[in-house]
């Protein structure tokens, strides 16, 4: 039985799988410097010893699942960095620094590597604003995201997990490239509150969480999840998503802010807060539990000792 299947079965039985947090955030609290037109996305080429350990970090800490770091690292953001030539080098070894620390401590038959996907497009300098001039038309994303989720695939990731889907003109592609590879495909989406407090989408605020949860959701998709969110939308986004979706649920929010190209830990939350919030998500029956941007290992350390 592969690491992913012996996942799976313990979904199937209702268990608690737990997922990693942050790649980039943490890379950038161990010092690695973060790029200022694709943020974390070329960080593990810089140091790739750390990569490694913070992989296996978060194995240590309970980590059933650990993710690339290739959030920032498709061709939308590469190519008007002019790093368009490094991609398939940078995907590649995304998935073998995973492998490695996977490896290193022995949990090759435990812990399955997700293959991350986003649509993250640049951001402009100094705010976390995308630049809508370098938005890519919907045909030349499709192409896009065929070449990451193939590189992904041979490279050997056990599942593709689609990040931070929100982009109504995007996602499909993306899920579609995803799915054509025949690997299990979990999506995490975002949202945040309007102006009148209800969850709308994280890209376009005219549009409800609830409509873009009725238009992206469907059975393509292995596991359907909440992240990149702040903490205090979770529970109504999670009650949102079920209205649409019977299958598995993740969470992983974030915490603390972001202006391009770094990430700002001022009002983090406490890992032992955050384990308190997990206990709740996790006793309203969200099985797939983790973090995001601004939490890192000792979060992850936290909400698995709390909830075994």
């Amino acid at each position: 039985m592969t690491a992913f299947e012996n996942i799976q079965t313990r979904i199937n039985a209702g268990e608690k799988i737990w997922l990693d947090a942050g790649n980039g955030t943490e890379l950038q609290e161990r010092g690695v410097a973060m790029h200022p037109d694709v943020w974390c996305g070329v960080a593990h080429m810089q140091q790739p010893q750390t990569m490694i350990d913070i992989h296996a970090d978060y194995i240590k800490a309970g980590a059933d699942i650990i993710t690339t770091n290739t959030f920032s690292s498709n061709r939308n953001m590469m190519g008007p960095a002019g790093l368009g030539d490094q991609v398939e080098d940078t995907i590649q070894t995304g998935v073998r620094l995973a492998q490695q620390a996977r490896a290193s401590v022995d949990a090759d038959e435990r812990v399955a590597i997700a293959g991350s996907m986003s649509h993250q497009v640049p951001v402009i300098l100094g705010s976390n604003t995308r630049d809508p001039d370098t938005v890519p038309d919907t045909d030349i994303a499709a192409q896009n995201f065929v070449e990451m989720t193939g590189i992904l695939a041979m490279s050997g990731v056990d599942l593709i997990l689609l990040e931070m889907m929100s982009d109504l003109n995007l996602v499909p592609a993306a899920k579609n490239a995803a799915v054509q590879t025949g690997l299990p495909v979990w999506m995490g989406m975002c949202c945040k509150r309007g102006d009148s407090g209800e969850l709308v989408n994280y890209v376009n605020p005219a549009v409800s969480f609830n409509d873009t949860c009725a238009q992206l959701i469907d059975d393509s998709i292995a596991a359907v999840g909440i992240m990149h969110t702040s903490i205090d939308c979770i529970d109504d986004a999670v009650a949102t998503i079920r209205k649409h979706w019977s299958g598995p649920v993740m969470v992983y929010p974030d915490s603390g802010h972001f202006t391009m190209p770094k990430w700002h830990f001022e009002t983090v939350i406490s890992p032992e807060a955050y384990a308190e919030h997990m206990k709740r998500w996790a006793d309203a029956g969200v099985q797939i539990l983790g973090a995001c941007c601004g939490m890192g290992v000792k979060h992850i350390d936290a909400c698995v000792r709390k909830l075994g």
